[in-house]
């Protein structure tokens, strides 16, 4: 399959800390791509690196081909990569309604008068009600975000992400914190993300994982450890020792 994200030699220190040592990854168009690993492995600073947030220390990342390394983040965005946050980037005051609107029109141009291109453009509006209905949201739009259960405000947090068009998502720990009784509306509406949408899940949660890619790689100590087949990985004594442990049987 053809390969849509890309880093060759990806490394980041932080003075003498090495936090991304000499990653090289590849993740195929349309995959379901799993990123595991202990606390500290580097999750956050490699994601941080693909976004833009950080610039590395060495090495290149490329977008279906192109090198973005040096690209801002908010270009990353209109090319195509997105990403959610571990912790909810939400506005507690605005509905999904208006947050939809805002991330709707702002993608097409709208910009600081998105209000009004939202009520006067109908295919923002129709885009509005296709995501909201996508990512489960209907039944909450006129609520306020502060108020909704947190497996909605997680919800709501991707469906911004997919109104942004990625051709990749980046997704993570979409999991943490979403009560037990909320998780089976989250799973199954990652289940339905589109195939030409390629995912890369960041993620602790291993029956998520298990369900959810048909790829994984595990990162220790700021390095690739082990990449392969959700089989490969669950039964590898390697990936237990260092991370899964009883995790995997149960």
């Amino acid at each position: 399959m053809a390969t849509i994200l890309e880093t060759r030699g990806l490394s980041k220190r932080f003075g003498g800390l090495i936090a991304t040592d000499n990653i090289s990854f590849r993740l195929e168009d349309g995959a379901r791509h799993a990123l595991i690993g202990p606390n500290g492995a580097g999750k956050t600073t490699f994601i941080n690196l693909l976004t833009g947030i950080l610039a590395p220390t060495a090495g290149e990342i490329l977008l279906d081909g192109n090198a973005i390394t040096g690209m801002s983040a908010e270009r990353r965005v209109r090319a195509g990569l997105v990403r959610t946050f571990q912790i909810n980037q939400l506005f507690p005051a605005m509905t999904p309604l208006e947050t939809l609107g805002l991330a709707v029109s702002e993608r097409m141009g709208g910009g600081r008068d998105w209000w009004r291109a939202t009520g006067s453009k109908t295919e923002i509006v129709r885009e509005m009600i296709e995501v909201a209905e996508r990512f489960r949201l209907i039944d909450v739009l006129e609520e306020p975000t502060s108020k909704l259960p947190y497996g909605k405000q997680r919800l709501l947090e991707m469906a911004v992400a997919f109104a942004c068009r990625p051709r990749v998502l980046l997704l993570d720990e979409p999991a943490a914190g979403v009560p037990e009784a909320e998780r089976h509306e989250l799973l199954a509406t990652l289940a339905d993300l589109p195939g030409d949408v390629s995912v890369l899940l960041i993620e602790h949660d291993m029956d998520l994982v298990f369900s959810f890619a048909d790829r994984i790689s595990v990162l220790v100590n700021g390095a690739l450890f082990r990449e392969g087949s959700v089989a490969e990985i669950s039964g590898d004594p390697n990936v237990r020792a260092v991370y899964l442990g009883d995790a995997i049987d149960g």
